[in-house]
Parts: C-alpha cells; structure tokens; sequence
C-alpha cells in the first residue's frame, strides 16, 4: 500500500483516480461494491486494482487514510491563520463539505484495523487540538471547549441532514452555523459533564 519512493506523475494520477472511482463505488453500493466494477468505473483493469492495493481491504484503508490525510492538511495549513477562530470554522466547513460530498463514516471502521491509518487520525486529532487551542486563547470559543469535544461535532452537521429527504445538498452549512455559534463565549451557560478523557 505504501513505497519508498515517490511515485511517478502517472502513477500518482492513476492512483487518484482508482482512490476516487473507489470511493464513488463504495458510497454507491457499500461494502458490497466489487473490485471489478470499480475497476470499470476506473477505467483499468482489475489486475491492476490489486497490483496497487492486493486485498479490497487494503484499498478501503487507502481510502480512508486518503480522506484523513487531505483533512489533515487542511489543518496544518491553517495553523498558520492570523484569525484561530475563523481557521477553525474553515476547517470544521472543510471536514463537513469533505462528508457532504461522500459519506464514507462506514468505512471507518474497515480502516481501523491498519496502524498507518490508526497513526494519520491520531496525527489528524492533534491539528484540531491545536486549532481549538489557539481559537480558545484568543477568545473565539468558550475557554471548556476541548480538541475532543470539537472533533465529537465534526460530523453533527451532515448527520442531522442525513435524516431529512431531499435536503438541499447545502443545508449541512446551517447546522454548522448554529453549532459554531454554540462554540462562541457570548451567552455561554457551564456545560453540565466534562468531556471525555480520550476517543
């Protein structure tokens, strides 16, 4: 699943292009997709979807660590944002729009079972740690809020919506508005229990 070396610009393009097909197919049909139609829907052959990933369980792993490393990034680029509290919204927008676009919370679990996986989320947690920190230490959010309370509503907005039939493909914004607006410090009630230690 992983080389030593970069890979070529072709095969780093045919890889995204197998992780998106791959992606497509298991948004459409679930576990239950098959390696032949999302090499179809790639575009290549099936031997060449496992001479990338030998199992289906490797490429669901790819999969995911894909989406938590183009999240992290995100992150990591606003680490550097003279507004932390503006940088956090973005980031939470970013994760949300990331979901809206193709929920794959289901394959979730599937990747989990791989430490490179396991180490990226891990990574992944620490960014938000620090967004929430630096958004709490100039005043944006209420000073109880934690990294863990934040990354727990990450996926609040696009659950909400996910129960009402034919939401408009934009209504996950309104939710994390409201949600954001409950982060702030204006009007902020003591929260009833702590937070979790850990996730």
């Amino acid at each position: 699943m992983t080389t030593s070396r970069p890979l070529r610009a072709d095969a780093a393009r045919n890889r995204a292009l197998l992780l998106a097909a791959a992606a497509d197919e298991f948004a459409e049909h679930g576990l239950d997709a098959s390696v032949a139609d999302i090499a179809r829907r790639a575009g290549i052959g099936k031997g060449t979807v496992f001479r990338h990933f030998p199992t289906k369980d490797d490429l669901i792993a790819a999969i995911v660590l894909d989406r938590i490393q183009a999240l992290a990034a995100i992150g990591e680029r606003l680490l550097d944002s003279d507004d932390p509290g503006a940088a956090l919204l973005e980031f939470l927008a970013a994760a949300a729009h990331q979901r809206q676009q193709r929920d794959l919370s289901f394959l979730q679990e599937a990747g989990d079972t791989r430490p490179e996986v396991g180490n990226a989320r891990t990574a992944m947690f620490q960014t938000i740690d620090t967004l929430v920190d630096r958004a709490r230490a100039d005043g944006a959010i209420r000073p109880d809020v934690t990294g863990t309370d934040v990354i727990l509503l990450m996926c609040a907005p696009n659950y909400v919506t996910s129960s009402i039939p034919d939401a408009s493909p934009d209504l996950w914004q309104r939710y994390l508005a409201i949600i954001f607006d409950g982060l702030r410090p204006e009007g902020a009630h003591p929260l009833p229990q702590p937070p979790p230690d850990t996730l």
